[in-house]
């Protein structure tokens, strides 16, 4: 058991109570959802990778498949995926003992797969890299606890409190909602020291029964990992307690919508952020990056709000930003300068639905910065008062968004053509299918009025 000495010290510690039953070899699709195998642990320790079809990165939501094969045809060929041992964390839902280990998508020369999301956020990362910066990332993230929902006719009802009341919206930041669901928050919060993943804090949003939690800053792709393991966790925290946890962009009619709000700084070789001078104020990167959000996030909303419902979280006065306007300490706008000493500056992207990949997400949303930065690109004048009665600058659909993204030439060459060609092919296919479903406003309001 040699590869004991290269995992995190809180997979070593869970190892120590647990005896290791299986480890899962997981690897994040384009949705996000964790793809991969269940394997027993005398075999892990035997195999230093495994095989799955690239075709798991042309899987819809739904389970169907986007035509994205490329020119080989469908032929299903295998991709070699090797563990990143940093990332072996416990799965401490589980009877026995399990380690989650993520993986790295190779074609069969060896080459990293362009399609892969963790790979796609290595190359932007890896951009910054060859110019001497080092990105930072701190990721916020909004879910709702809702009640169990096995009817997809029925709408989304909050969870029960421990009042025996439905949980109730409009209460943002209040202590005693929080507690509410307090067993949840206990076990999220077990669950998470466990893992190894530290919480910077939780606090209730302004839906029912809509939670929020910050993660310490740090490496984008390590960030990225911890997003991706915590939306399981989470999930299986709200299981254990009779409900669901969803990451959906707008769940609940009447309620907020769920972002993922990323915060973003960038250090030099010295460590330093260059988003302050040496006096402490605000320098021409720190401008440039504005910029690039400005200019260049149109096109990639479609990677940010990546399915039907992530607009309908786009709605001028709830909660979620409607343009691309940048303030200072102000909540309205997309673009938004936190309050912080010099040393710490930052810039907060508050665009992105809790429904995206946070790979995918991270990325385009660096991608938007580096271009503004390697094109000095100056961001319009600062608004001032609320940014909700300035001009709606987000794509009202999908559809819309995927034709922007599409032209984006030189978001293409930061994200990788072949992953824009195949994320592309990808979501069309999905419109095409949600374009099949009539819903039940349809029926009510078409099917004997028209």
């Amino acid at each position: 058991m040699s590869w004991i000495k290269d995992i995190p010290k809180a997979a070593r510690t869970y190892l120590e109570s647990n005896r290791l039953d299986e480890v899962e070899c997981v690897i994040a699709d384009l949705p996000g959802i964790a793809r991969g195998k269940a394997v027993p642990a005398s075999k892990w320790e035997k195999q230093s990778y495994f095989h799955l079809p690239n075709s798991i990165f042309f899987q819809t939501i739904t389970g169907d498949w986007g035509e994205a094969a490329g020119p080989g045809g469908w032929t299903e060929p295998d991709m070699t995926l090797k563990p990143d041992m940093a990332t072996a964390t416990a799965a401490p839902w589980a009877a026995d003992g399990t380690l989650q280990v993520i993986h790295d998508a190779f074609d069969q020369k060896g080459d990293p797969v362009e399609f892969a999301p963790r790979n796609v956020l290595k190359r932007v990362v890896e951009l910054y890299r060859k110019q001497g910066w080092t990105p930072v990332v701190a990721p916020e993230m909004e879910f709702y606890l809702v009640a169990r929902n096995i009817d997809p006719a029925k709408p989304i009802e909050p969870m029960m409190g421990r009042t025996g009341r439905p949980a109730a919206g409009r209460q943002a930041y209040s202590m005693s909602a929080v507690d509410d669901y307090g067993p949840v928050i206990d076990d999220i919060y077990e669950y998470a020291e466990i893992q190894g993943i530290e919480i910077d804090g939780i606090t209730q949003e302004g839906g029912a029964g809509q939670l929020e939690i910050n993660l310490r800053h740090g490496d984008p792709v390590a960030l990225a990992d911890q997003v991706f393991f915590f939306k399981r966790l989470i999930r299986e925290a709200a299981l254990k307690h009779d409900c669901f946890a969803t990451f959906m962009a707008k769940p609940i009619e009447g309620e907020p919508g769920s972002a993922m709000h990323v915060h973003h700084s960038i250090l030099d070789a010295q460590g330093n952020n260059i988003f302050t001078d040496s006096q402490g104020g605000e320098t021409d990167a720190f401008f440039h990056f504005i910029g690039g959000l400005q200019e260049h996030m149109p096109s990639v909303i479609a990677v940010m709000a990546p399915y039907v419902n992530s607009y309908r979280r786009y709605v001028r006065d709830y909660a979620a930003p409607i343009n691309l306007e940048w303030g200072r300490d102000n909540r309205t706008t997309g673009i938004r300068i936190p309050l912080s000493p010099p040393e710490s500056r930052r810039i907060e992207n508050r665009l992105a639905g809790m429904d995206c990949n946070p790979y995918l997400c991270i990325a385009a949303s660096l991608a938007c910065g580096y271009l503004g930065m390697m094109n000095e690109t100056r961001p319009d004048k600062r608004y001032q008062g609320d940014a909700y009665d300035a001009e709606d600058e987000i794509p009202q659909g999908l559809y819309a968004a995927l034709d922007l993204f599409d032209e984006a030439t030189q978001i293409h060459d930061v994200l990788g053509s072949e992953f824009v060609r195949v994320y592309s092919i990808v979501k069309r296919a999905e419109y095409n299918e949600f374009l099949q479903v009539i819903s039940p406003w349809e029926r009510e309001h078409l099917l004997i009025n028209v």
